[in-house]
């Protein structure tokens, strides 16, 4: 006991000391520190009853105990410091005292551990922006061949501060060194560089005291699952304001990442996914109002603040200075310029589309219907008006017609639907199937219950040869359509494996369980309360839905979807329930993947794909960027030629003239690869329903 005491206090005189250096040495820089973080009573109040909740509603009715203290624990340290840039190895073991209290913490006990461990890392990253300023003073050697590890993930603590300098000193050299790729002079990068660690510093002192208390929660509350979350009570209101879509902005959902930007989702009917250049793991790295103003370096700052910023008068323009996801690490920036605009329900409505196969002489002709998410407009359906908007609704209306312009297959396009009213997914699938069951659905008690097709008549919209395509970010109530149509026999899944989405959430509002002092509040919980469950009994959770005929992707199902995530719910099964299921499709789909691959074997377009695909699988599998300029130069100079070599292959072979810069490809010259080939395997599929065959044979192909 007395000694951990003694070296408790050792080390806070070495962090006090630290601090003072820090004061001493920032000062002239702008570096400030503000008062002592500190938890408030009312912290204590939500902790204790979201404890509760958890206790009594979370669908695992998880113990509040030592083993779950353990796993808040490392994640509360990796919410900090996940990428472990600023904590030592001697803090972390530090930490180890709270490891087993944390769960008495949430349940009655002051805070005081909570915010001791975010004050000893901000004062870490103090330390290091104090120190990434004093290597600005000197420019450095770009000749040098060596490397900055970007991803340290699954690297051990640094072990001491001399360890963290030499780690921040290749960072440093690498932030520079995109500047100076991008005909910055040693001046203006220094200049940009300075501004972003001061900011970055200035952020940390900007931290309050519900933002360290909602950062723990969250971390306490993404232990149980991914999908269970708290928001506090500033954050409660800007998703109060995003969800009744009253402002205007570019429609894209934000997170926070180490000190980036992430684009985590694109809301369809929004100007991004109108665009179309902005993508899910986009980093945004600056922001320009309008289409000639500067470009503000957003590094570093809060997320609310480049919130604030993105956002703007309807009709204006902001500009955006991007890192792309899928682009090779080090490689240049991108600036996408949007309209702000409210997300429209017209802009989410399911669009229709034909494809024309020619084929031996004749034009099949294929329907496509893009459906972006499952929307129901229930303000209008409260009002009486019978013609509210709805997913079904409107696909209904598009099936009729595509049937009066004569098509001989119909894909539905799910791509990238992240989900939506559960209703609209079952009322959905009623259009292709007979009336059945078409979910099921188990509470935390173990309660299963069936959801039906609500329209009670037997009959469907469309009876013709039927693909649904899915991608990774296919997910919730797109997985619920999906495994519909196959368990049923109905139609062919086609694509990439879906999300793995199969849980169901509640909202508490947690102001009306407590009174709030005066204009607090206390915030809001998101809870997993059920999961989604198959007709045959199987979970959509963590496996998602499984395509019939595979596609290629350059979504890496290992770096997104529910398997991706550790505290994610398992997989499992209830009873299946009866359903009258089609004939089975298992040698169809044989059949049709034969003709796939033997027609994409040659298909310049396909090539073109899986090498573009292959390129970007190379670039996430490196998890450092070498640091001599030349190096990088090169780097990006091979990368764009190839991508132009590439590019000019694939024209070639389809007799279309070449381009000398990609800079002169149209978006418009760019294939929907996926759709295309989804188009081809449907053609094959209305072949073989057209084709003449034996008694014995009509089951392979009915549906």
């Amino acid at each position: 006991m007395i000694k951990i005491e003694s070296r408790r206090y050792r080390w806070l005189a070495g962090i006090l000391l630290g601090a003072l250096a820090l004061s001493n040495a920032a000062f002239s820089e702008g570096i400030t520190s503000d008062e002592t973080l500190q938890p408030e009573p009312r912290h204590e109040d939500i902790g204790a009853l979201v404890a509760q909740f958890i206790r009594k509603s979370h669908y695992n009715q998880i113990a509040i105990d030592d083993e779950l203290s353990s796993q808040v624990m490392d994640r509360y340290v990796d919410s900090l410091d996940g990428n472990k840039m600023y904590l030592l190895m001697e803090d972390v073991d530090y930490f180890e005292q709270y490891r087993y209290q944390l769960d008495d913490i949430v349940k009655s006990q002051p805070l005081d551990p909570v915010f001791e461990m975010f004050r000893i890392y901000r004062t870490r990253v103090h330390e290091r922006l104090a120190y990434a300023l004093v290597l600005l003073e000197s420019e450095p050697d770009f000749s040098i061949d060596e490397e900055f590890q970007f991803d340290r993930s699954d690297m051990p603590w640094a072990a001491s501060s001399k360890e963290l300098d030499e780690i921040w000193r290749r960072r440093v050299k690498n932030d520079a060194l995109r500047h100076v790729l991008n005909d910055k002079t040693w001046d203006e990068t220094k200049e940009l560089l300075s501004k972003r660690y001061k900011r970055l510093a200035r952020r940390m002192d900007q931290i309050n005291s519900d933002d360290v208390f909602e950062g723990f929660m969250n971390a306490f509350a993404h232990t149980l699952d991914p999908h269970s979350s708290y928001l506090s009570p500033r954050n409660s209101e800007e998703y109060r304001i995003a969800m009744s879509l009253s402002y205007f902005g570019i429609g894209a959902s934000l997170q926070p990442d180490d000190d980036y930007v992430k684009v985590i989702g694109i809301i369809p009917g929004g100007p991004a996914a109108i665009d179309g250049k902005l993508k899910a793991n986009d980093l945004i790295i600056g922001v320009a109002e309008g289409d000639d103003g500067n470009m503000v370096d957003v590094i570093g700052w809060r997320l609310d603040d480049v919130v604030d910023l993105i956002r703007g008068p309807g009709d204006t323009v902001v500009r955006l200075q991007i890192i792309q996801g899928d682009a090779i690490p080090g490689s240049g920036e991108i600036i996408i310029a949007l309209t702000r605009g409210k997300v429209k329900l017209e802009e989410q409505a399911a669009k229709s589309d034909i494809i024309s196969i020619p084929r031996d002489g004749r034009e099949w002709r294929i329907g496509v219907i893009e459906v972006p998410s499952f929307y129901r407009d229930y303000q209008a359906l409260s009002n009486g008006d019978k013609n509210y908007t709805s997913t079904t609704k409107d696909v209904k209306r598009l099936i009729g017609e595509l049937e009066e312009q004569g098509i001989d297959g119909l894909i539905m396009d799910l791509r990238s639907n992240g989900g939506g009213h559960l209703t609209e997914a079952t009322a959905l699938s009623g259009l292709f199937i007979d009336n059945g069951p078409v979910v099921q659905l188990r509470n935390s008690s173990g309660r299963v219950s069936r959801l039906d097709d609500p329209d009670p008549v037997p009959r469907v919209a469309y009876d013709g040869p039927l693909a649904v395509l899915v991608d990774r970010f296919s997910a919730s109530a797109s997985e619920i359509f999906a495994a519909a149509i196959q368990d049923y026999a109905r139609g062919l899944i086609i694509g990439q494996q879906t999300f793995g989405k199969g849980t169901v959430q509640n909202l508490y509002s947690l102001d009306q369980f407590m009174q709030p002092e005066g204009d607090t509040g206390f915030g809001q919980l998101t809870l997993t309360i059920g999961k989604y469950y198959r007709v045959t009994g199987e979970s959509t959770q963590h496996r998602g839905v499984t395509p019939d005929i595979e596609l290629p992707s350059a979504i890496d199902a290992d770096l997104v979807g529910e398997s991706v995530r550790d505290s994610a719910l398992p997989w499992d099964t209830v009873t299946a329930t009866r359903f009258s299921k089609g004939e089975p499709l298992d040698t169809t789909i044989q059949s049709l993947t034969a003709s796939h691959d033997e027609r994409s074997s040659h298909d310049p377009n396909f090539l073109w794909l899986k090498e573009r695909i292959r390129e970007v699988e190379e670039a996430r599998s490196r998890d450092a960027v070498s640091l001599n300029i030349d190096t990088r130069r090169r780097e990006r100079e091979d990368e764009l030629a190839g991508r132009l070599n590439r590019e000019n292959e694939r024209r070639q072979a389809l007799n279309l003239e070449p381009v000398e810069s990609l800079d002169d490809i149209d978006d418009d010259d760019i294939p929907d690869v996926l759709l295309e080939q989804a188009a081809g395997i449907v053609t094959d599929l209305a072949e073989l329903r057209e084709m003449p065959v034996a008694p014995a044979q009509t089951a392979q192909i009915r549906h």
